[in-house]
């Protein structure tokens, strides 16, 4: 599993003019079970994306394909992590997911 933490890196404007790309693309991976959560940083200083996987090499294959990325609005940094707790209610969605915990 991964943790992606987008950093933008131009102004405001032109992420926005990106922005439509870069959802179409984010949908895309929602659609191939990747990505299990996404959302903006508060402040709106990027974002984040929880993707399932454990190839780091085909995640970052992934991530310089994204328009934020391929248009040099922003970068990844790439996260892999091993859940090894959860609430009970995410626990069901990670497992639904494919994502298995330790008992």
């Amino acid at each position: 599993m991964f943790l992606l933490i987008v950093t933008y890196t131009a102004p405001q404007a032109e992420v926005e003019a990106v922005l439509a790309t870069h959802l179409a693309w984010v949908a895309d991976h929602y659609d191939d079970g990747t990505f299990l959560v996404s959302g903006r940083q508060n402040p709106r200083t990027g974002g984040f994306i929880i993707a399932k996987g454990d190839d780091r090499a085909a995640i970052e294959r992934m991530v310089a394909t994204d328009p934020f990325v391929t248009e040099g609005v922003a970068t990844y940094t790439v996260l892999q992590v091993e859940p090894t707790r959860a609430a009970a209610e995410w626990r069901t969605a990670l497992a639904d997911a494919g994502v298995q915990l330790p008992n």
